[in-house]
């Protein structure tokens, strides 16, 4: 091995250690806010934002997505889209039976 793919490994290994200790923090603040006087739609809010950050480190980085193409990130994002908007459809007809009743 030459001191150049030394120097790429090593850098590499920051990358992931980096994206670990950001796992392991948000990994806290999941637990942490699970200790949160909040509604249940807060709560699901907060839990859906967090877990969204920590599959996009793993998506991004573990899984070799953020070197990828364009055309892969823009159907990532769709999907994403599309699963957001999914998830809050019954949470706004919640929101507005709770309003009229």
């Amino acid at each position: 091995m030459s001191s150049g793919d030394d120097v790429d490994i090593q850098s590499h290994i920051k990358v992931y250690m980096m994206v670990f200790a950001s796992l392991a923090v948000l990994t806290i603040v999941t637990v942490s806010a699970s200790y949160l006087d909040l509604t249940s739609g807060e709560a699901i809010f907060l839990a859906l934002v967090i877990a969204s950050i920590k599959g996009s480190l793993v998506a991004c980085f573990f899984m070799h997505l953020i070197s990828e193409k364009a055309l892969i990130t823009w159907v990532l994002m769709l999907t994403a889209g599309f699963f957001f908007i999914l998830m809050f459809l019954p949470m706004a007809s919640f929101i507005d039976q709770a309003q009229i009743g």
